[in-house]
């Protein structure tokens, strides 16, 4: 699994507080099981939520392709909200 993201937007989401991890540590949700629903059509994107350490995440994804075929390209992230966590748990 390949991903792509922006640097510059990974150190942003690192230094909020509300968020507390970047890009980086956020690939970690597609290692373990996670709940994957589609969030818009247009752009087509999706909601991950699963584990980043000992915290349960949201992270926004798009499926693109190059000429090495596909990847995800992480769009923005946040720490679950309730709901979320609901879903988590109903679902995975």
């Amino acid at each position: 699994m390949r991903f792509h993201f922006d640097e510059r937007k990974s150190k942003r989401l690192r230094a909020n507080p509300k968020r507390g991890i970047g890009f980086e540590e956020a690939r970690e949700i597609f290692s373990r099981p996670y709940y994957l629903d589609q969030r818009s059509d247009l752009p087509e994107q999706y909601r991950a939520i699963g584990w980043v350490g000992e915290s349960l995440y949201a992270l926004i994804f798009e499926v693109r392709a190059d000429n090495d075929g596909e990847y995800y390209h992480l769009v923005t992230l946040w720490r679950a909200t309730r709901q979320e966590q609901q879903l988590y748990e109903e679902h995975s």
